[in-house]
């Protein structure tokens, strides 16, 4: 089973996609961190962000593990990573490993921008995971707090409008929900709700293949042909 979980920053849908991980024992990833990583490789090398064979080498030879988890959360990585993932080769150059990584046996979730339209369009079950960007400014603005950050919401909030705005307008893979995506709304939910919510989904999508497989095994049946 592959799991597309789309949506915008701060909406919840990293905290989503890795409980449903453990709930229903999926290999997960946040791709958001590959750009983050990307970016923040760029920064370390004095990389110029018009430069873009350079970013996208960067892109090309992509460490995770070169990087510690509070510098690819910090506020930096986030605006670094909104700059590299307009840019095309970037984005061509993640795509494969993004791919690779939905192709586990085991099943997989993937959470970012572009899951359910771009990088597994064929996905058992998409979402798309919003909120209104006040709230997820302020939680945006916790989450940067915990980790030691001084910028004001007012920053946060101005920020998470110009990395939208940078999302839905790139030309290539732009932030927009898959056609077939369920929308989850987190503004008013919390995350046991919404986990709760998305399982709900999940089991829905389920129960259908369920009955479509066996509706067609039995008109094989029928016509005479081979079960």
């Amino acid at each position: 089973m592959i799991i597309a979980m789309d949506g915008t920053v701060a909406s919840g849908k990293g905290t989503l996609a890795r409980r449903i991980a453990r709930i229903y024992g999926l290999q997960h990833l946040d791709t958001g961190l590959l750009y983050r990583a990307t970016g923040m490789a760029a920064l370390r090398a004095g990389t110029d962000f018009t430069d873009t064979e350079a970013l996208a080498e960067h892109a090309r030879t992509l460490s995770l593990n070169a990087f510690g988890e509070d510098e690819l959360r910090s506020a930096e990585a986030g605006q670094a990573a909104s700059k590299v993932a307009v840019i095309p080769a970037v984005r061509e150059a993640l795509l494969l490993y993004q791919r690779d990584f939905a192709a586990k046996p085991s099943g997989a979730i993937l959470d970012g921008r572009d899951i359910g339209t771009v990088v597994c369009p064929q996905a058992d079950v998409k979402f798309w995971v919003d909120a209104r960007i006040e709230v997820r400014a302020e939680r945006r603005w916790k989450e940067l707090a915990g980790r030691g950050a001084t910028l004001s919401l007012e920053e946060v909030l101005e920020d998470l409008k110009a990395r939208d705005a940078r999302d839905r307008n790139r030309e290539t893979a732009p932030m927009v929900a898959a056609e077939d995506a369920h929308l989850l709304d987190t503004t008013h939910l919390g995350i046991d709700a919404a986990v709760d919510r998305a399982c709900a989904i999940i089991e829905g999508v389920r129960r259908e293949k369920k009955r479509r497989f066996w509706s067609q095994q039995g008109s094989k049946s029928k016509t005479g042909q081979p079960r």
